[in-house]
């Protein structure tokens, strides 16, 4: 699950050879989480283990939020052309979204596969759990040390990091429930197991989707207050009033402004100092690193004049 996406661009000189053996390790993590995955589907259908099949998408997620993560790096490297003016950047996120949705069906789809079973609990086979399990375990371990040194500077790969230690926990959960049913007989520990992954499945889920759709809807960055910051504006010497003003995030680490701002008609020729100001103001204190800034006379809109109503400030356009 490609979660906080965003690849760091690592100083150019030496971004190539770190790109490139990055992509390399993702590709690996890729290709053993769905080795991984067929292999514990096949065996929970054996074993009639729930569990195992629950620990199967979960490892399969994680195989598509690496995979996610991996074309995401190439295509939110590519430059903006003629049809994509803001670039690719944005690619991860679509592609986070995707993946975020299908896990909530899959994780509600165990639960209630799951609670079925504690109405009708049926045979599991212990062993053939535990040794596929045990298997798991060991990969999500390679895993996690193949992707743990990227993970230090792409908060994307830091993502599908902490999900495969998720996922060793989820195998370990699954090792102690065929136990479980090896030595006491206990076939109900399976749907339990079964109901613990999913819910850790949906509520990892529901955390992360949000983030994702907020800055899909070109919604307010967060840590960003928007009465804050048009007062601040306000305050700017020069500054009579603002309207129109839009703040959203181009991806996690750009945000955006637009606005247009209202000068006393004396310092007309003055106008650029004003945008200037304002410009570093909005990059210090709020973390706005690119700013489209509309100029205009006092005496031009007085349509504005008395509008103090926020819908009018706000990116209210006519």
């Amino acid at each position: 699950m490609a979660g906080h996406s965003h690849t760091h661009a690592h100083s150019h000189r030496h971004v190539h050879i770190d790109a490139e053996a990055g992509d390399r390790r993702v590709f690996i993590a890729v290709v053993v989480n769905v080795g991984l995955t067929i292999a514990q589907l096949v065996g929970g259908i054996l074993a009639g283990s729930l569990a195992l099949i629950a620990d199967a998408v979960h490892n399969f997620s994680d195989a598509v939020s690496l995979g996610i993560a991996f074309f995401a790096r190439k295509i939110a490297r590519r430059q903006s052309d003629e049809r994509m003016t803001f670039g690719y950047v944005r690619a991860e996120l679509v592609a986070a979204l995707i993946n975020y949705t299908t896990l909530i069906a899959i994780g509600v789809y165990l639960a209630y596969e799951a609670i079925l079973r504690f109405f009708s609990p049926e045979e599991v086979e212990g062993w053939t759990v535990v040794i596929v399990a045990t298997i798991a375990l060991v990969i999500d371990a390679v895993t996690a040390l193949l992707t743990y040194s990227l993970s230090k500077t792409s908060a994307n790969i830091r993502a599908a990091f902490l999900h495969n230690v998720a996922d060793a926990l989820g195998s370990i959960a699954v090792i102690v429930a065929g136990a479980l049913i090896l030595l006491f007989g206990w076939h109900i520990v399976d749907p339990i197991v079964t109901l613990i992954i999913a819910a850790y499945i949906l509520w990892m889920a529901f955390n992360e989707v949000g983030d994702v759709v907020r800055i899909l809807m070109l919604g307010v960055p967060p840590g960003i207050d928007v009465e804050e910051l048009m007062d601040a504006i306000r305050k700017v010497d020069g500054v009579e009033d603002i309207h129109h003003l839009h703040v959203w995030a181009i991806d996690e680490n750009r945000n955006s402004l637009e606005a247009h701002i209202v000068v006393p008609d004396d310092i007309a020729p003055d106008a650029r100092a004003v945008k200037d100001r304002i410009r570093a103001l909005v990059r210090e204190r709020f973390g706005v690193t690119h700013t489209t800034l509309e100029i205009e006379r006092a005496s031009e809109c007085h349509e504005f004049g008395n509008a103090k109503s926020i819908g009018h400030q706000i990116g209210h356009h006519h």
